[in-house]
C-alpha cells in the first residue's frame, strides 16, 4: 500500500471550505483535471478518467458534522481517500487530502500524485476565495 498526503491553508471558515469541496456538481472545478464525478444515488458515484477513458464505480460520503469527505473505488477496492477541513482560527482553515493506493498498479507515482494534490488544493482555494468574495460583495 502506498499513501500520500498534502495540506493547504485557506482564508475562509471551515464550513465554507467544506461546502465547496463537498458540492458534487462543482467538484470538476477542483479535482485533478482528468477526473470527473457524476452522482448517481449518493453515496454511489461514477468517476470518469480522461487519461484512460474509463468509468469507475465509487463511493463518496460527506460528513459535514466532521468536515470530512471520504471516497473510494466500489468494486475493486484499489483506492481510497479523504479530505479533512479544520478551522485554525482567524477565519482560516487547513485542508488535508490523503490518498491510499492498495494496488501498486493503480498508483501513478509520487511526483504525479503530489503535483495533482497540490494543484487540486490550489484550485479548491480559488473556488473558495471566489465564493467568499461573492458572498461578501
Amino acid at each position: 500500500m502506498t499513501e500520500y498526503e498534502r495540506s493547504r491553508t485557506m482564508p475562509a471558515q471551515p464550513e465554507h471550505v467544506f461546502d465547496q469541496a463537498a458540492n458534487v456538481g462543482q467538484m470538476d472545478g477542483w479535482l485533478p483535471e482528468a477526473l470527473h464525478v457524476e452522482a448517481r444515488e449518493l453515496p454511489a458515484v461514477t468517476v470518469h478518467e480522461d487519461r484512460t477513458d474509463e468509468d469507475t464505480s465509487a463511493l463518496l460520503r460527506a460528513q459535514r458534522d466532521q468536515m470530512r469527505l471520504e471516497w473510494g473505488t466500489r468494486d475493486q477496492g484499489t483506492y481510497t481517500g479523504w479530505l479533512q477541513v479544520a478551522g485554525i482560527g482567524a477565519g482560516a482553515s487547513e485542508v488535508t487530502v490523503h490518498l491510499s493506493f492498495f494496488d501498486d498498479g493503480h498508483d501513478p507515482g509520487e511526483t504525479t500524485v503530489r503535483d495533482a494534490l497540490d494543484s487540486s488544493l490550489r484550485r479548491l482555494e480559488e473556488q473558495v476565495r471566489l465564493r467568499v468574495e461573492h458572498t461578501a460583495g
